[in-house]
Order: C-alpha cells, then structure tokens, then sequence
C-alpha cells in the first residue's frame, strides 16, 4: 500500500502540472511511509529525506510541503504544544485522537463528531472543520495506569 498511496499523490502531483523531482518523490515515499501507523513532524521529514538526498535544501523540502499541502494533497495537524505534525491526504480522512499521558496519536473516522457537527450546523448555521486540531484527553492505557 505505501507504494501504491505514493504513487498515487504523485500522479495527482503531475495531473495539477506540478513535477516530480527526487526530493518530491522522497518526501511523498516519507509520508505514504509513514500512513497510517505514525504521524511526523516538518523536521522528522526533513531528516528522512535528507538521510536519501543531503544535497536537498531543508527550505527546498518545507517548500515542497508547502506546496503539497496548497494542492491538498497533504494536511498538518496541530496536536499540542510541538510543532505540527503531517499525513497525506489519500491515506484518508480522519481526526486525531492526542493522549495527554502518553502522547500517542490515535486517528478516528470524522463521523465520530457526526452528532455534533449535526448540532452545530442547526443551532449555530456552523459546520465543523476539526481535521486541523487534534482532541486531547487519555488513551486506555493511561487510564487504567
């Protein structure tokens, strides 16, 4: 699947007449890489793809971030106090879950908020967007620990 999940962002990258150089394909191969067990940081990524390529820039990479994110491609997430963290955006929608205790990032389908998304629009004409923030509490573990 990681394959394939790479391959298939960087179709989309081509399709919107963007190009797929070295340092594109191995920040996309990072992130498919990554989906769906783990969730990594601008400057995680930045040290994978330069353990490939240390001839690519770090603003050269954060750019090209930049850019997947602009062709929705990839989303950042905000899950605390740190710096935000990515994922590609065809390895699917979800929310994520933050444990205060052990810092595990749990990632949810979006229709867990379906009754208060349902409630908001009706009472507040407001629809909820919650895939940029993460929701904090504590995992199982942390509780029975």
């Amino acid at each position: 699947m990681t394959a394939a999940l790479a391959e298939k962002v960087l179709a989309d990258v081509r399709a919107g007449g963007g190009r797929v150089t070295a340092a594109r394909r191995a920040l996309v191969g990072a992130l498919a890489e990554a989906a769906p067990k783990t969730h990594l940081t601008a400057e995680e990524l930045v040290s994978q793809v330069r353990s490939y390529h240390p001839d690519v820039a770090d603003s050269t990479i954060y750019r090209l971030l930049a850019d997947l994110e602009a062709r929705g491609l990839a989303r950042h997430v905000h899950t605390g106090h740190g710096p935000a963290v990515y994922h590609l955006s065809a390895a699917g929608d979800h929310l994520h879950l933050v444990c205060d205790g052990c810092g595990r990032i749990i990632d949810v389908p979006p229709t867990i908020l379906g009754r208060l998304d349902n409630r908001l629009r009706d009472t507040h004409g407001f629809r909820l967007r919650a895939d940029h923030i993460a929701l904090h509490g504590l995992c199982r573990h942390c509780q029975e620990a």
